[in-house]
């Protein structure tokens, strides 16, 4: 098992831990949807369009959208946060498109005020990929799974809603013929939503 794997492992087994464990402290459980816009990090690919104007894709840029499950402790001063999400960033012109897609999974704990909620945990994006199509259907690059750090601080609109700012900390490095490559900085901020039933 290769290092990336073993510590994508040692990730994965660590988020079903810290799940097992708030699960144990809280009383109430409830679906969670979630929403938001990163920007920031390296540039990734740069477009220059027929009529000169240019167009790029940076590590942290990107919209997504998930669900998992808030989990909320029985003295409501604690919630935790597992879910899955699906980031894209797209350049999209009529000869061709440019797509950065990644599949964020990530545990976060926060600290409940009254209004207000502060932060963090661990981010892993799964199945990382930068692919063209049309005039640039040979971009075709994938990045191994990345392990990286969020802090997060939402305002509480209702109990069940949130509104909120994030910081990114994460690197992809590429794979298969690319391996070797320099990483790609994905560190960034972003606007998050999310809400739970």
């Amino acid at each position: 098992m290769n290092k990336s794997a073993v510590g994508g492992l040692r990730s994965l087994v660590l988020l079903a831990s810290l799940t097992a464990a708030f699960t144990a402290a809280a009383v109430d459980v409830r679906p969670l949807v979630k929403a938001g816009f990163d920007v920031g990090g390296d540039t990734m690919v740069r477009v220059t369009f027929t009529n000169g104007d240019t167009a790029s894709i940076k590590g942290n840029e990107g919209f997504y959208v998930g669900g998992g499950l808030a989990f909320i402790s029985a003295a409501k001063d604690m919630e935790f946060h597992l879910s899955l999400a699906y980031k894209f960033a797209v350049i999209t012109a009529s000869n061709g498109d440019v797509d950065w897609t990644r599949w964020p999974l990530e545990a976060l704990a926060f600290y409940r005020f009254p209004r207000a909620r502060v932060g963090g945990g661990l981010t892993y994006h799964l199945s990382p990929r930068l692919e063209g199509s049309g005039v640039v259907g040979g971009l075709d690059v994938s990045f191994k799974n990345a392990l990286g750090a969020v802090l997060q601080a939402d305002w509480l609109i209702t109990p069940r809603i949130a509104v909120g700012a994030r910081y990114t900390h994460l690197k992809y490095d590429p794979k298969g013929v690319f391996a070797g490559a320099e990483s790609t900085k994905a560190n960034g901020v972003g606007v998050a939503f999310s809400m739970n039933f």
